[in-house]
């Protein structure tokens, strides 16, 4: 196991995944929807490295990554990212399955994916290979043929807006279902409607150790937010150069 050293708020010199159960832990008796965002970005802030964000990671921050999931009732992403990022279902394992338990969670987080227009494809790993069935997040007005063979392919559909997603309502479509633990993984685009729908509580962010020059997109994108969020920052963790933020919002 990599060696990941905590320097805030409480400097440990090797830290435990039980050390990440209370550092990156969620409220506790939740009554709404906790949104969690986890992100890479370079330095000088590239959200990707040729397209991708696997050039930005490095093995503590993918411990963090997959502990985040962990800890989550189900992973939210954009459609965009599924695709680049080749999505599967989530990956478990004896070890998981038992600490999920412990932490009350089901065995396995589903993958719930943004896409208005319902463009993915139902025979991808999404689809093919998961334990559990992806929730589709679409529109009414999302073709009705794409909507039937995403369900036909054992999606969970779940319908948020007319013409445009509604976030909003997604997440407490999710909330009704039990899902109030949402671990988002992007994109830059759905981060960027979170931000500006304030609904972000906690933002993980590791900051690599090198310099991708410019053309690379920020970790949010899109439209701008009515005013800038108040974050506090709640612990700092390091790595072999990577540096692992966590920000949460300021009551």
């Amino acid at each position: 196991m990599e060696i990941v050293r905590s320097l805030w708020p409480d400097p440990l010199d090797d830290v435990t995944d039980d050390d990440l159960d209370r550092i990156y832990g969620y409220p506790a008796a939740l009554d709404r929807p906790f949104v969690q965002a986890n992100f890479t970005a370079s330095a000088d802030g590239a959200s990707t490295l040729e397209g991708r964000s696997e050039g930005l990671s490095g093995p503590a921050d993918k411990r963090i990554f997959f502990h985040g999931r962990l800890l989550a009732d189900v992973v939210l992403a954009g459609a965009g990212t599924v695709r680049a990022e080749n999505y599967r279902g989530a990956r478990t394992s004896p070890e998981r399955r038992e600490r999920r338990a412990r932490l009350g969670l089901a065995e396995v987080p589903p993958i719930a994916v943004v896409t208005g227009s319902a463009r993915l494809d139902p025979s991808a790993p999404l689809f093919t290979d998961t334990t559990v069935p992806p929730i589709i997040i679409t529109t009414e007005h999302a073709p009705a043929d794409r909507r039937r063979a995403l369900a036909d392919a054992g999606a969970d559909l779940l319908i948020a807006g007319v013409e445009t997603i509604d976030l909003r309502s997604a997440l407490d479509q999710l909330a009704e279902r039990g899902l109030m633990r949402i671990n988002c993984e992007g994109g830059p685009h759905l981060f960027g409607e979170l931000v500006a729908e304030d609904l972000v509580d906690q933002l993980c962010l590791t900051v690599a150790p090198l310099l991708a020059g410019g053309g690379a997109d920020r970790i949010a994108i899109g439209r701008m937010a009515s005013e800038a969020r108040d974050m506090d920052l709640a612990s700092i963790l390091v790595e072999d150069g990577f540096t692992m933020l966590r920000y949460r919002r300021r009551p």
